[in-house]
Parts: C-alpha cells; structure tokens; sequence
C-alpha cells in the first residue's frame, strides 16, 4: 500500500548524484519538507544546457516532446534538488534509486518570488518537462519543480489497488510536490513564495487542469498544453482509439468506409499523414495500458490486452465499448474525471492535427465545460492550426506541422500578464502565419486570434 498522503516527513541528505565545483556543499542544503530523500548541489547552468553537460538531467525523459528549432535560454545558475517522497512503487530508475515519487526542484540564483510546479506528460519521468517548460520558467526568474506523478512507464496499472488509483496517485503527488516545493523556496529565499504556477503538458495538462479545479487556492493559474480529457460518460481516450484501431488495418488496405469510420471517432480531415505512425506508435498502447488501469477485468488474466489485435479476436481492445462496461468502470473513472470547475485562470493550447488525444474530443470539450460551469471568464482557449501533440513530429513533417512549444512560451507569458491585470487575447483559432517558415514557427508564435 502506498502512504502517499503523508506530506510531511523528516528529509535526509544522500549524495548519489554529479556533483559541481561552483559552491561548497554546506551553501547548497535545501530542505524539502516530506522527502525520503534528497540530493542537493550548486549548478553553473539549471537549464538543459548546462544540466545536460552536468549530468543532471535525463535526455530520454524528454526526448521527442520539443522541436529541435526551440531557442534555447542563457546560464541560469542555482541549486539542483533531486529526491523523492516515500512511496513502494519502483517503476522509476533515475539515479539508480528504482523508487518512485521522485521530484526534481531548481532554485534559481536570481529568484522572482514565483514557482512553477509540474507533472510528466504521457507515462515519463520527473525529468519530462525540463526542455519543454522548466528552461522557460528557470530563465524567467522562476523556481521550477516536477514530479513523475508516483508511477511511471508502459506498466503504470500496476501500482495501486483499486482500478484508477495510479492516476488518482498523480494528482495527490501535484498537491504534495506543490506544498514541499513552497516550503522549501521560502526556507531558500528567506521569504514566502509570492506566485505559484501550474504548467503541463498531455497528463501534464491534465494535472494542471486538476489542480485548478480541486486545489485552486495552491496556485495562482496554469496554462494547460493538450490536457488529456478525462470524463466518466465521455469522451475520453478509451472511446475513441478503440474505433481507429479496429478501423486503422482497413484504411490502410484502402477502405473509404474505414477512412470515414477514423474521421468519424474524431481525427481531424487532413491528419491522414500521421496515422500510421500513431497506429503503431501510440493508439495501440495507450488503449490498452488505460484500459487496464481502469477496467483490468476486460482482457480477463491478460495484462493490457494483446498488442494489435484483430478486431473479433477474444478481450480485443479494437473492440472495447467503454459505454457497455460495468459500472464499476464508469466509477474508477469517476475518480480521476475533470468538471470545469476551474478556480484560477487558465490558458489551453491545442493543436487541429492532434492525432493521439484529437482536439474535438478534448480541448473543444472541456473548454465548453468551464463555460458551463460559469467559469469561462477564468479561461482562454487557443486552437493552434496545424499543431499536433508531440513537437518532435514537426521536424519530420515541417511543412505540415507547427510546434507548439512557441506558442506555449507565448502563453505562459500571457498568463504572467493577466496576473499583473493585464488581459490576454479572447480565445480563438492561432492560423499559420502566411509565408512562415518551419524555422519562424519554430520560435515564434502570437496569441492573437481569430474568433
């Protein structure tokens, strides 16, 4: 059983991980409240240039998530935190440690008062977000944290006892990171963190959407890139992969009615160029390891299905109804389902060419969830034309393709300006600029839309 609620325990200083000659070891000790363990140590560069060069981030956390073409920041030297919270999952292999709940926090030398608390996209680690959000936040002044959500990898489903307790895990380990990481920027600093930002990508916008709608008094806003959508009576994922797998292998043998049955479950006209790579990539597995977290009792004693199954083949996911499961499942799904209940301002970004979680199905949904919820003054929604939900695509198709890495800097920005009063554009539809080059939209992008 995970004691994953404890939020306060007695931290201990191990050192297991590169060191720097920038500053002794004794200018260096940060406490973060709650940790099992913890690994402090001055850094020349918190950035992915410099902790790349150090040995203190992890590449393969992050690799694919980001174009190649994002600008990189200047030196932002500080102190590195690395450690995790007590917890008896061991997915997560960073350091050796094989233990989950591990956080990474950088406290920057020059400080603006705020934090920036994230969780790792997808099924990756604390490392995730460091090219993606952390270099932006860290080059900003920000103090930046991250968490691997408590369990990591393609066997996620394992960890807990009840079907959804790995993702109901994720948001308890937000909470927790974000209350330690407070704690420990004001003991730094001397003085209380003044603003705390929510910031995430696929899960990781899932989080922050979360985080906002049930812990809204921890932060001051978030900015949300392709949440994944969670809701008990859909849409969610296990609605609409299963009809394009089932679809997918007679499309590919050139089926119209096919290619309209994927249309139909809500990829975009136009994504046909991704969906071979998403059938073999990501559809398959990301069906089938959900569906195991919250329905186990569907493949039987299989553990997540078989992979590429026929449709017609027994406890196939191709041909999972999620609306005819029991309702135990609808409950398990319940736990970890979004409301639209946001309590702080939040800025979502979506791609049109989303081809894993499809912008009709997810963004377009929630967005008229928080206009139903009465919250639609706290939120701004822009659809980024051509985008889709891993930047490292965009450097294979870049005529086809812009990142959205841009556009979430811009956003991000945006968000520190509607705090300080400051409105950001209305929610509307981001087209490519007319004439932009691949390398333009690689590092530019503006809010300004239309509606």
């Amino acid at each position: 059983m995970r004691r994953w609620l404890v939020v306060v325990l007695a931290g201990a200083l191990a050192a297991a991980l590169p060191a720097s000659a920038s500053a002794s070891a004794g200018s260096c000790r940060v406490d973060v409240p709650g940790a099992q363990r913890q690994v402090a140590v001055c850094l020349d560069d918190l950035t992915t240039t410099g902790t790349l060069a150090s040995g203190h981030t992890v590449e393969a956390d992050w690799a694919g998530l980001t174009s190649a073409g994002l600008p990189t920041y200047g030196r932002v030297p500080g102190v590195q935190v690395d450690g995790y919270f007590p917890d008896t999952s061991t997915a997560n292999t960073n350091h050796g440690w094989n233990h989950d709940s591990q956080f990474v926090l950088r406290l920057p030398a020059r400080w603006n008062g705020g934090l920036v608390v994230s969780g790792s996209p997808g099924v990756r680690r604390q490392y995730a977000n460091d090219r993606a959000i952390g270099d932006q936040a860290l080059a900003e002044g920000y103090a930046f944290a991250a968490t691997d959500k408590g369990n990591t990898g393609a066997a996620f489903y394992d960890d807990g006892v009840r079907p959804g307790d790995a993702p109901a895990e994720w948001n308890t380990r937000v909470t927790q990171l974000t209350l330690a990481a407070r704690s420990a920027a004001a003991r730094h600093y001397h003085r209380p963190v003044t603003r705390t930002l929510a910031a995430g990508l696929s899960n990781g916008g899932y989080l922050v959407r979360w985080q906002l709608e049930n812990r809204p008094w921890l932060y001051d806003g978030g900015v949300d890139w392709e949440g994944t959508l969670w809701r008990a009576d859909g849409p969610n994922l296990l609605t609409f992969l299963p009809p394009a797998l089932r679809a997918y292998p007679a499309y590919a043998a050139g089926s119209s009615s096919a290619h309209q049955s994927i249309l139909d479950a809500g990829f975009a006209p136009g994504s046909e160029f991704l969906w071979d790579y998403h059938y073999r990539v990501y559809w398959d597995l990301t069906q089938r390891i959900y569906r195991e977290e919250v329905d186990p009792s569907f493949d039987g004693a299989l553990s997540a299905g078989t992979p590429f199954c026929a449709s017609g083949t027994p406890s196939c996911d191709a041909d999972y109804a999620y609306a005819s499961r029991p309702a135990s499942v609808t409950r398990a799904v319940e736990r970890i389902s979004l409301t639209g209940r946001i309590g702080k301002p939040l800025l979502t970004l979506h791609g049109t060419l989303d081809t894993l979680l499809p912008i009709t199905r997810d963004s377009d949904v929630y967005e008229k969830m928080i206009d139903s919820a009465g919250r639609g003054s706290l939120h701004r929604y822009y659809r980024v034309v051509d985008g889709n939900h891993v930047d490292g695509l965009a450097d294979v198709y870049p005529d086809r393709l812009r990142p959205l890495g841009p556009c979430f800097r811009t956003a991000f920005d945006a968000l520190g300006g509607w705090l300080r009063g400051v409105r950001p554009p209305a929610s509307g539809t981001i087209a490519r600029p007319a004439g932009a080059t691949p390398a333009e939209l690689a590092t530019t992008c503006s809010l300004v839309s239309r509606p």
